[in-house]
């Protein structure tokens, strides 16, 4: 929602002013304009794409769109979820985990926090470190090793979509020039007609220099950094439960681990030392 209400004061401002100046928004409607800047573009994001960045671009955008999904209410939730995790495993050995990590999406523990249950990302990478532990495969301690690099091949996936985004804001205004030098070109075919023709058709390839410096400035590169912004706080998250995790592996509480993960985050994300013990006394006393 605030990336629609930001393109909507960029357009409100730039159309605005436009037209207190003495502009008439009909002068800027140019189809053929819209057309070539925006088809240029499209064709030059397919061409540097493939098939997965342009999947995760068009997932950027709505995410983008929807806004960051890594709410305090979301770090309460996990906090809760790992605690009750780690008091089943503290009482009745790792093995007793088995039945909730093996299908997260049918353990009672998960049911109990919905936006977690419905992040499958996160009930993956849960499930990716707890796992390995179960059946033996890994140390403890060495947990920490494969969720680095499962969280680097993260960020590095999420940095793809934005780079291509950013790419396509840096060529829309030469792709707007392209549109201006194609309209000069029809202008200099009625060079002998009359001055307010002649005038008209300048004026339109004008706009397709204005297109493009616009949608690069007002829309796309704003896009792309929000997007870039989403993608910090969902690292963010990620390394805090990748934290509290290693913390519980190499032998803390979990209370102390759990803690480990809060001091990380950020003051209008974090909870109150108070609010974290009323989430583990609601755990405690309705937990397994």
């Amino acid at each position: 929602m605030v990336v629609i209400v930001g393109c909507l004061v960029v357009c409100g401002c730039v159309l605005g002013g436009f037209m207190w100046a003495g502009g008439h928004i009909e002068a800027l409607i140019h189809p053929s304009e819209v057309l070539t800047i925006g088809g240029a573009s499209m064709g030059a994001l397919i061409v540097m794409s493939s098939p997965a960045v342009l999947k995760g671009l068009v997932k950027g955008i709505i995410q983008a769109l929807k806004g960051s999904p890594y709410s305090k209410k979301s770090y309460e939730e996990t906090f809760s979820a790992l605690y009750e995790l780690f008091r089943i495993a503290r009482r009745d050995g790792l093995l007793a985990l088995e039945g909730h990590i093996a299908d997260p999406h049918k353990s009672a523990v998960f049911a109990k926090y919905p936006k977690l249950a419905a992040d499958h990302h996160a009930t993956d990478f849960i499930k990716g470190a707890f796992g390995p532990v179960i059946d033996g495969s890994v140390r403890p301690e060495d947990v920490g090793n494969l969720m680095d690099i499962e969280l680097k091949a993260m960020e590095e996936e999420h940095h793809l979509p934005i780079g291509v985004l950013s790419k396509t804001a840096d060529g829309l205004p030469g792709f707007g020039i392209v549109a201006a030098v194609l309209g000069i070109v029809i202008t200099m075919g009625h060079i002998d007609g009359p001055p307010a023709e002649i005038g008209h058709k300048v004026g339109a390839a004008l706009v397709g220099t204005f297109l493009g410096i616009l949608a690069s400035y007002g829309f796309f590169a704003p896009l792309a950094g929000k997007m870039e912004l989403i993608g910090h706080e969902e690292g963010a998250y990620f390394k805090t439960i990748a934290c509290i995790l290693q913390g519980f592996f190499n032998g803390m509480q979990p209370k102390m681990a759990i803690e480990t993960g809060r001091r990380g985050l950020s003051h209008d994300l974090r909870p109150s030392p108070e609010e974290m013990e009323a989430l583990f006394k609601a755990v405690d006393s309705g937990g397994s």
